[in-house]
């Protein structure tokens, strides 16, 4: 048996990512396609208001915006990243996520190797 190393998405299939994970009323959504120590693929829907406070991250994150709108602060200056916009949070810096609508992201964490 093949091992497939991207989980929750079909394989050898045409995707679309906004449809894979949906909104829920006052709640943060997440669908992990994959998690090692070198990356992180994660897909996320926040309701309106929904947010993940500031953090920081061994790795470098980047967003990218699959619907909605949300602001994102990076070492205290804040972005807005709109349906189709992509960010770099860049690692050992504070940052968060707060959607000023409900909003999708496909986020990218990739980290230094040892």
């Amino acid at each position: 048996m093949e091992k497939n190393y991207i989980k929750n998405i079909d394989v050898a299939e045409v995707s679309t990512l906004v449809d894979l994970v949906s909104y829920q009323s006052n709640q943060i959504v997440s669908k992990t396609l994959a998690q090692n120590p070198a990356i992180s693929l994660t897909l996320f829907a926040f309701d309106k208001g929904e947010e993940i406070s500031s953090h920081e991250s061994d790795g470098d994150a980047m967003i990218v915006a699959l619907d909605g709108e949300a602001l994102i602060t990076i070492a205290g200056q804040k972005y807005s990243l709109k349906k189709g916009e992509t960010i770099v949070m860049p690692s050992k810096k504070p940052h968060a996520v707060y959607a000023t609508e409900p909003f999708k992201m496909f986020l990218v964490v990739v980290f230094p190797q040892q």
